[in-house]
């Protein structure tokens, strides 16, 4: 039986013939932060900006008589199969929810071309999978998942074959982002238990995590799509056959909002464009502190397919998350000098980002949403004592899911 890291490396060699290596980058800002020596493989400099294409590659290097390719997907790994549709001259048929993005849907045709058609079915994934499997199965084609298939994970598994190469050896820990599990299952069976493993998922999609509780892939009943790059329902078989004795001590899960702040700090300290899954592992070095200082760590930057468009967002909870940023509903009362009497409780350093009536025809109170920037997060305990001192009734809406899906 051939060896799998033998098989990842001709993968990978193979590869050469379409597109260079990705750089594994020594990051020093990260490095003097942690006090380790952190690398950044840069899936998000590969032409499609993220690793899928790889897997897309394998697969179909190793089917030349197989002529027509079909896929499911919102993200990525449609345009990886776009891509190498196009360079090995096959036909693609791409099923995509018709609530995809218009900027994914545009990338996807210009990787394509020609070569692919794209249809746009149903309003979530699973509408769109199950299409997507009917028709490859009358159609007579092969489909491609992103992540459950033994040469996607194979031709993954090249990262792991270049990490290796370029560093002249195996990295002391390896952080990689989880999602259906192609590419850690890859990552594992290439380098085994040489190294130490960190393996990151989105709180809201953190299906390695659920599935190592129960001993099998388990569906997961509510996922959070921010992280969509990583925010899969039920991890593959093919990959958790590979994963199941990583130990949960060796998984973190990471808050939505938090990641946003990693989101922003690559942005305009490194001048890194990532999308939320992929700093997902640089995200996590802030769990992992001493234990790897004095370590080499390679973190896995696994996609850069930003919409700027989200910016805004990123940003907004970037700072809730931070402390920095505040919804709060303030009783105000309905008479001359109220506004004035409840502006001069806010700090220099304080700014109004909301402010909204949300009754108006209240005669003695008026219910107001308001919004608060500072600079920092200690600046609120200021604020509200000052707003309980003087008799103020308000309520912070800030970690409220339901309002802020209403009111913010």
């Amino acid at each position: 039986m051939t060896d799998f890291r033998q098989i990842a490396r001709a993968a990978a060699e193979e590869m050469r013939s379409v597109f260079p290596e990705t750089p594994l980058l020594r990051n020093a800002h990260l490095s003097e932060i942690y006090g380790a020596d952190i690398w950044l493989k840069r899936e998000d400099l590969s032409p499609v900006r993220s690793y899928k294409l790889r897997g897309a590659f394998n697969a179909m290097r190793k089917r030349p008589d197989q002529a027509l390719f079909v896929a499911a997907s919102a993200g990525n790994h449609a345009q990886g199969v776009a891509f190498m549709c196009r360079q090995f001259g096959k036909s693609g048929v791409i099923f995509m929810p018709v609530t995809t993005p218009q900027q994914k849907i545009q990338k996807t045709r210009m990787f394509g071309g020609d070569a692919v058609e794209i249809r746009l079915i149903g309003d979530y994934f699973d509408e769109c999978l199950e299409a997507a499997q009917a028709f490859c199965a009358e159609a007579g084609g092969h489909f491609l998942s992103p992540f459950d298939d033994e040469d996607v994970i194979e031709g993954q598994a090249s990262v792991a074959a270049e990490i290796e190469a370029e560093l002249g050896r195996a990295p002391d820990h390896i952080v990689v982002p989880v999602g259906g599990g192609g590419l850690s299952a890859g990552m594992v069976e290439y380098f085994g238990n040489g190294p130490g493993w960190t393996f990151v998922e989105p709180s809201g999609g953190a299906c390695l995590t659920a599935a190592l509780r129960a001993g099998e892939p388990v569906a997961l009943r509510q996922v959070n799509t921010f992280a969509d790059g990583a925010a899969v329902a039920k991890i593959g078989a093919r990959p958790f056959a590979r994963l199941k004795g990583v130990g949960l001590a060796n998984t973190l899960t990471i808050p939505e909002d938090r990641l946003c702040t990693t989101i922003l700090e690559m942005l305009n300290v490194e001048g890194i464009v990532l999308e939320p899954a992929g700093a997902l592992a640089i995200d996590a070095l802030k769990d992992l502190g001493g234990s790897i200082r004095g370590k080499t760590v390679v973190c896995l930057a696994t996609g850069g397919n930003f919409d700027f468009e989200r910016l805004p967002e990123v940003k907004e909870r970037a700072q809730r998350f931070s402390g920095v940023k505040k919804y709060f509903i303030l009783r105000l009362p309905q008479r001359p000098g109220a506004l004035k009497d409840f502006l001069t409780t806010l700090g220099p350093e304080d700014d109004i980002a909301r402010f909204e009536y949300l009754k108006k025809s209240a005669r003695n109170f008026g219910s107001v949403l308001i919004g608060i920037e500072t600079t920092q997060a200690g600046n609120f305990d200021r604020l509200f004592a000052d707003l309980d001192q003087r008799g103020f009734t308000y309520q912070d809406i800030t970690e409220d899911e339901i309002l802020a899906q209403f009111l913010i």
